[in-house]
């Protein structure tokens, strides 16, 4: 008995009220180093770079009646490429309105944060407390329920919910199903008001208006009830009833899709493998053995929260087969749960509602229900962590009393410091992807985005040693992300860009040309592409004085972009110092249509009528030259 371990007379956790101040102020303290940290990652989705939560409160229309990622794709059907689309409007509609007031404020969205985390550990106490009073004395069911929320707030694998802002989705739907549950079992279950039926429903609303993964409450609350309690059926029906009804506005905004076609795009399904060069998708055997193997790794990461990373993309995640012993033992290891799970709710086991909730609430991100876009995340254990809470908590105080406080405190301190060292990598997305790079070296995506966040952070660095360096690091990222995925048409744009900082401009243009063999619309590498031509031509011809190959590199780039002021300036004063004034007169009378205000391209057209022997009209330019304040 559980209650033979615990020590009665421990008078400084029996008070209710100094335990959730507690849990409070270590929530604020493990995450205060996050709040100077700026927007990383997916914050740009869903805040600095979403057109509708950009617009504060006039953008919450559109937030309600469109796909969550559609105010930042900007296009129609882009907003689609995750599988089964997002409608996760309430946290998005929290941002606008935070940003309304605020402005693009990183301080204020991670203090939010931060509350809301505090209280939903705060939340978990309460709602462990109520529940295990159904089964211990008052004084086991307060340290039990003290003891997992202590777990719960300390535990690394949550730094990624908590810190990347756009995280607080997980926040609010596991805060908004817990308390809609807290909202039943208060009472037990047992002369429960309409009033409470309707806040219960509202809150479970409001946890689904955030992520859909709150939906398997619906299969937790009867749970709690049978477990705890003696009326599973009713609130089975409140939680499925709300639950359709979120289906149903879900559906009337976006469509009904639940991700049953993945995608086709290596980087939104990670269940794809290169055979002769083309993409295919992984066998079922395969599919499967390499999804227990993350399963596996869930478990892992949450008794050992070490390496953390925020990527799990393919290939850091690579095929497996039933030849893997992970997956095997993966597999071994969750039936062998379920068997527990199913054996232990029906004698009614504490332990087993928390391996039952586990399962629930990880089932559907675990690629088994539906594809998810990617193996794994460490925030889609956020909900689910509370099960590995419950059961630790519950085998620490199956020790001697104080093996279980020294173990229990042992834990806590340990997952402690491990989050808030990690908290420090969320700085920004630079020091985020070169950090998760050396953890995730085989994911194309890491390397890839460690490339970009190098790539932006040389482009404003003088020439120096240290710059050098950072370019053949990003180089390097890149090359291994090409390596991974060979058709990865943002890798071929930075290396291009990175060549482009070190002006090896034909190494550039390469680059661009093989992001727009692999797309040729790509905006980005057409644009760049043109810049890359100018600027070699502009290098040549100032720096090499090598006009031929200055004149090869601007005709190329004025096919591409024939109104670009600069070009036609470069190749008219190229065509003038080689003497070829019919065609310098060209350009300059080009640019002069292009900024008529712009004095000194009509000095440069003056100069080209005189070498042309047309007096007069060079005689026009000069005046007008003079009227902008140029002269000869």
């Amino acid at each position: 008995m559980v209650q033979k371990k615990v020590q009665k007379n421990l008078n400084w956790l029996n008070d209710s009220r100094s335990r959730i101040i507690l849990i409070f102020v270590l929530g604020f303290v493990l995450y205060a180093n996050t709040l100077t940290h700026d927007f990383t990652l997916d914050d740009a989705i869903v805040i600095t770079d979403n057109e509708f939560t950009q617009k504060g409160f006039a953008g919450l229309k559109d937030i309600f009646t469109k796909d969550t990622f559609h105010g930042f794709f900007g296009e129609a059907g882009k907003d689609k490429l995750v599988s089964g689309g997002r409608y996760r409007p309430f946290t998005l509609a929290m941002f606008a309105i935070e940003h309304a007031i605020f402005g693009n404020n990183p301080f204020i969205h991670r203090f939010i944060n931060i509350l809301l985390y505090g209280l939903l550990s705060v939340l978990i106490y309460l709602f462990c407390n109520r529940i295990f009073s159904q089964k211990f004395d008052v004084q086991v069911a307060g340290i039990l329920a003290f003891a997992i929320s202590l777990l719960f707030i300390a535990h690394p694998i949550h730094t990624e919910a908590v810190t990347n802002i756009k995280g607080r989705d997980e926040i609010m739907a596991m805060l908004g199903s817990l308390a809609a549950l807290f909202i039943l079992v208060r009472k037990g279950f047992e002369d429960l008001e309409i009033k409470d039926y309707v806040l219960s429903s509202l809150l479970f609303l409001v946890a689904l208006l955030s992520k859909e993964n709150a939906i398997t409450f619906v299969a937790v609350a009867p749970l709690v009830a049978f477990v705890f309690y003696k009326n599973p059926l009713k609130t089975g029906f409140l939680f499925l009833a709300t639950a359709v009804l979120f289906l149903v506005i879900r559906t009337a905004v976006i469509g009904f899709d639940l991700g049953a076609a993945p995608s086709a795009e290596f980087m939104n399904n990670p269940y794809l493998k290169v055979e002769s060069g083309q993409y295919v998708p992984f066998t079922t055997s395969e599919k499967l053995a390499t999804i227990f193997h993350t399963l596996l790794k869930y478990i892992q990461l949450l008794f050992v929260p070490w390496p953390l990373t925020h990527d799990y993309y393919p290939g850091h995640i690579g095929l497996k087969t039933w030849s893997s012993p992970t997956a095997v033992l993966g597999l071994l290891v969750y039936l062998a749960l379920a068997i527990a799970s199913v054996v232990g709710i029906w004698r009614k086991k504490t332990w087993a509602f928390f391996t039952a909730y586990y399962l629930v609430t990880i089932s559907i991100v675990s690629n088994l229900v539906f594809p998810i876009g990617t193996h794994m995340s460490e925030r889609f254990v956020f909900m689910p962590s509370l099960g590995f809470a419950g059961v630790l908590s519950i085998l620490i105080f199956k020790l001697d009393r104080r093996l279980a406080f020294a173990g229990l405190f042992l834990i806590i301190g340990l997952y402690s410091f491990g989050t808030i060292k990690r908290n420090a990598v969320w700085k920004d997305n630079f020091t985020l992807f070169t950090t998760d790079a050396l953890t995730s070296v085989n994911s194309a995506k890491v390397n890839n985005a460690a490339g970009g966040a190098i790539s932006d952070h040389v482009k404003e660095m003088p020439d120096s040693p240290e710059k050098t360096a950072l370019i053949e690091r990003g180089h390097e990222h890149l090359s291994r992300a090409l390596e991974i995925h060979p058709n990865y048409v943002n890798a071929y744009l930075l290396k291009g860009n990175l060549y482009f900082y070190q002006e090896k401009f034909d190494e550039a243009i390469a680059m661009y040309d093989m992001s727009l063999r692999l797309d040729p619309n790509y905006a980005d590498a057409l644009r760049n592409k043109f810049l890359a031509l100018r600027s070699a031509g502009r290098y040549q011809g100032e720096k090499l004085n090598n006009l031929s190959k200055s004149l090869e590199y601007l005709e190329r780039a004025i096919e591409m972009q024939p109104n670009d002021f600069e070009t036609n300036r470069l190749l008219g004063t190229c065509y003038g110092i080689m003497g070829k004034h019919e065609l310098a007169l060209k350009y300059f009378k080009k640019c002069s249509e292009l900024q008529p205000n712009n004095g000194a391209i009509f000095v440069n057209l003056a100069k080209a009528y005189q070498f042309v022997g047309e007096e007069e009209k060079a005689q026009q330019a000069a005046a007008r030259a003079q009227e902008l304040g140029s002269t000869l």
